[in-house]
C-alpha cells in the first residue's frame, strides 16, 4: 500500500566518504541572520574547505524547521548531493536539537530527496542512541507515500528512496541497535495506521477491516477474536449494532490480546472504528463527509500500536478492542429518539445519530473493563469541538484522574505528538440527562462538545479503573500539505503515544 519501505541501518563511516546519492547534515539559525552547522556536519564542511555555511547562506538557507537546501558537492565528498536541513532554533543557540526536531528534519530531508536519490546517509547527530533513534524514526515516517490507487499510467510518481543509513561511530553499541529496532517497529505501526486510514471506504468496510486486523495480529502472534453481527446481537452490544444497522455491511468487534510473561501492568486500548461516517439519519453536509474515511483512525491506531508493543516484547499485557461499523442512512438505520440498550445494560437515548462514535466506544469500554485492566485508554476521531478548541495538530486528553492526563501529555510530547489535557467539569454529566433513558448521547446545548463526549464515555468505565480518552479528530488526517515527517492524508496519530504509554507502564511511570 505505502509506496516506500526503505531499508535502514546504522553504520560507522565518514560523512565525506560514505557512498550514497545524498548525505544529510543539519543547520540551525545563529544569532542575528547567521547560520550554524549542527553536530555531524564537520567532515563535510572540512572537505569543502570551510565554505559550507557561506554557500548555504548565499542560497538563502535560514536553518528553519523543515527547510531543506540542496548543494552539489562538486566531487569534494563522495555523495553528489549535500542536503542541509534546518533544525529550527535551539536554546541559546547552543543546546542540542530536541528529538522531535531531529525527527522532523530527517523526515523533511527524505521527502525533499524522494525522486532525486535512491540512497541517503544521515550525518545529523552526535552518537547518542536516542538521537539516532529519532533520526531513523523520522526518516522512515518521512519516506511514506500512499500509492494504492495510482495506476501505472500515472507518470508523475517519483522513484522512492530504497536505502537509508544513519552514520555513527557507535553502530555496534547495544543501545544504538535497540534504538534502531524501536524506530523500525514504531514506523511500521504508524505507516500501517496511515494505510488503513487512507484506504477507500469501499475497500475498508467493517468485515474487511476486521480481516486485515486479524492478519496483522497473526503476524505479531497475538490472540485474536472477531465478533460478527450475530455474535454482537447475542452478546448485547446495543451501541455497535445500533450504529451499524443502517448499512448493508454489518459491524464487527475485534479483540487482540498480548500476554507476555511477567507482565507488569495490563492496558486496555479501545479505538473507534467507524469505517465511514455519513452521520446516519442526522446526515452530515456533503463537504463534511469528504474525509470521513478517517473516522476509523482510533481503531487503526490501537490495533497497529498493539502489534508494535508485541514486536518490541514490552513486559505489559495489552488487550485491544476495535468496534467497527459503517454509519449509513437507510430504512433500517437508527433514528433520533431511539433508545439503545448498551453492553452491560445501561440505556441511551439517541438524540443525534451523528454522535455515533461514543456509542460503539461505550460498548467496547464496558467489555474492556471486564478484563480488569489497570488502565483503559480509548482513542477516537470523536468531536469537531475538540478541533475548534485545539486545532488540527493537537489531540485532546480527558481522564478520570488529572495526574494521569498530565502524565499522558508528557508521554505524548516525548513521542513527538502534541496532546493537551481538557477537563470534565462538575455538572457536565448532568447535561446528558434523558427524560426516557439512563442518559442521552448528546447534550441539548452544543457548547463544550468534547467535554460532554468525555463525560458520556466516563459513564461506561468500570469503578476503580483508571481511564483516559484521546480525541484525535484534528491530527488524525492532514488535509493540508505535508510537513516534517507528516504526509497529507492519514497521519497515524496516537500510535506513538500508545506505544509510549506501554513503555511507561513497563518502567513504572504509570
Amino acid at each position: 500500500m505505502s509506496a516506500s519501505n526503505p531499508t535502514i541501518s546504522v553504520r560507522k563511516a565518514s560523512a565525506a566518504t560514505v557512498k550514497a546519492d545524498a548525505v544529510v547534515i543539519g543547520v540551525v539559525p545563529a544569532d542575528g541572520s547567521g547560520l550554524t552547522l549542527a553536530p555531524g556536519a564537520g567532515e563535510i564542511d572540512g572537505a569543502l574547505g570551510g565554505t559550507l555555511v557561506r554557500t548555504l547562506q548565499t542560497l538563502g538557507a535560514k536553518g528553519k524547521a523543515d527547510e531543506v537546501t540542496l548543494v552539489p558537492s562538486g566531487g569534494a565528498v563522495a555523495a553528489p548531493v549535500i542536503a542541509a536541513v534546518g533544525l529550527g532554533k535551539v536554546k541559546n543557540g547552543k543546546e542540542a536539537a530536541t528529538l522531535e526536531a531531529l525527527r522532523r528534519a530527517a523526515g523533511a530531508a527524505v521527502r525533499r530527496l524522494t525522486g532525486k536519490a535512491g540512497t541517503v546517509a544521515f550525518a545529523l547527530t552526535a552518537d547518542d542512541a536516542a538521537d539516532i533513534g529519532a533520526v531513523a524514526e523520522g526518516a522512515l515516517l518521512g519516506a511514506y507515500s500512499y500509492e494504492r490507487y495510482r495506476s501505472a499510467h500515472n507518470g508523475d510518481r517519483p522513484k522512492p528512496i530504497s536505502n537509508l543509513t544513519v552514520l555513527t561511530d557507535k553502530s555496534r553499541d547495544k543501545a544504538v541497535k535497540n534504538a534502531l529496532t524501536r524506530a523500525q517497529a514504531v514506523a511500521r505501526a504508524v505507516n500501517l495506521t496511515r494505510d488503513w486510514v487512507n484506504a477507500a471506504p469501499s475497500d475498508l468496510y467493517p468485515a474487511a477491516f476486521a480481516d486485515q486486523a486479524k492478519a496483522e495480529a497473526k503476524k505479531a502472534k497475538l490472540a485474536v477474536e472477531v465478533l460478527d453481527k450475530k455474535a454482537l446481537a447475542t452478546g448485547g452490544y446495543g451501541g455497535i449494532i445500533g450504529v451499524g444497522q443502517g448499512s448493508e455491511r454489518p459491524p464487527r468487534l475485534v479483540r487482540l490480546a498480548y500476554r507476555p510473561a511477567r507482565a507488569k501492568k495490563h492496558l486496555a486500548l479501545v479505538g473507534k472504528g467507524i469505517t465511514f461516517d455519513t452521520g446516519g439519519i442526522s446526515l452530515k453536509p456533503a463537504d463534511s463527509m469528504v474525509t470521513m474515511k478517517c473516522d476509523m483512525g482510533g481503531a487503526a491506531a490501537v490495533l497497529a500500536a498493539t502489534t508494535a508493543i508485541a514486536e518490541l516484547g514490552l513486559p505489559v499485557a495489552v488487550t485491544a478492542y476495535a468496534p467497527m461499523a459503517e454509519n449509513m442512512p437507510s430504512g433500517s438505520a437508527q433514528r433520533p429518539s431511539d433508545v439503545l440498550t448498551m453492553y452491560g445494560g445501561k440505556t441511551v437515548e439517541v438524540l443525534n445519530t451523528d454522535a455515533e462514535g461514543r456509542l460503539v466506544l461505550a460498548d467496547a469500554i464496558v467489555r474492556a473493563g471486564e478484563d480488569k485492566p489497570d488502565l483503559i485508554v480509548d482513542v477516537a476521531t470523536l468531536t469537531g469541538a475538540c478541533m475548534v478548541a485545539l486545532g488540527a495538530r493537537t489531540f485532546g486528553i480527558l481522564a478520570n484522574d488529572d495526574d494521569l492526563a498530565t502524565t499522558i501529555r508528557s508521554i505524548a510530547n516525548r513521542a513527538g505528538e502534541d496532546g493537551w489535557p481538557l477537563p470534565i467539569p462538575e455538572g457536565t454529566r448532568e447535561r446528558l440527562d434523558s427524560k426516557v433513558a439512563d442518559l442521552a448521547n448528546i447534550a441539548t446545548q452544543r457548547l463544550g462538545g468534547a467535554l460532554v463526549a468525555g463525560a458520556f464515555l466516563q459513564e461506561f468505565v468500570a469503578d476503580g479503573v483508571s481511564w483516559a480518552h484521546l480525541d484525535i479528530a484534528g491530527p488524525s488526517f492532514n488535509e493540508g500539505g505535508p510537513f516534517g515527517y507528516t504526509p497529507s492524508g492519514g497521519t497515524g496519530s496516537a500510535v506513538r503515544t500508545l506505544i509510549g504509554i506501554a513503555e511507561a507502564a513497563a518502567e513504572g511511570e504509570l
